[in-house]
């Protein structure tokens, strides 16, 4: 495995080792030992979560607060997303800013999303299956999230906003000055 910073405090990128031969491949998704030891985290998870999602689909910006917030370990299971974290700790020295990642089911990266940082990603190919594993569990009380197109961002979604299919609950969150860090 290994493990690539963002310049984001904890949000790193994993690329796991892939073993291939004539009947296809194999690789290990996570191994709490390994990531531990190349990030010097210790995290525990307790929910993994899949979706399906059309081209165009963007889900996010999404967050959870307080004793209930997330972090996440997110990767493409088939086909390619642009999948983004953003820093909403306030007391980061990297507060409002954000990564952008290419996970696809060829390249196989990961993203580590710490707690504390808003979470989306954008459908580039046909479909897409998305994965997930979180450290805390789902709470609906405690959701939170940013619009994905907040000017002081200015994320590049690599689509064109006229392709982009989006949930009515995610084109009205708020913009980064009043998300909940």
């Amino acid at each position: 495995m290994t493990v690539t910073e963002t310049g984001l405090k904890d949000c790193v990128i994993i690329e796991p080792k892939v073993f291939g031969d004539k009947r296809g491949y194999f690789l290990e998704t996570f191994n709490a030992n390994t990531f531990k030891e190349l990030t010097g985290l210790n995290v525990e998870f307790v929910q993994d979560n899949e979706s399906f999602s059309s081209r165009g689909v963007l889900r996010g910006l999404h967050y959870q607060t307080g004793e209930h917030a997330q972090a996440k370990l997110v990767r493409v299971v088939k086909g390619e997303v642009l999948d983004v974290a953003v820093d909403l700790r306030k007391d980061s020295p990297t507060y409002g800013q954000h990564v952008t990642v290419n996970l696809s089911e060829d390249n196989k990266k990961q993203l580590f999303v710490p707690r504390g940082f808003a979470h989306g990603f954008v459908v580039l190919s046909e479909t897409a299956i998305f994965a997930y594993k979180c450290d805390n569990l789902y709470h609906k009380e405690s959701e939170g999230g940013v619009i994905y197109n907040d000017d002081s961002l200015n994320i590049n979604w690599q689509i064109a906003e006229s392709e982009m299919i989006i949930s009515e609950k995610d084109l009205v969150l708020p913009a980064l000055e009043h998300a909940i860090s």
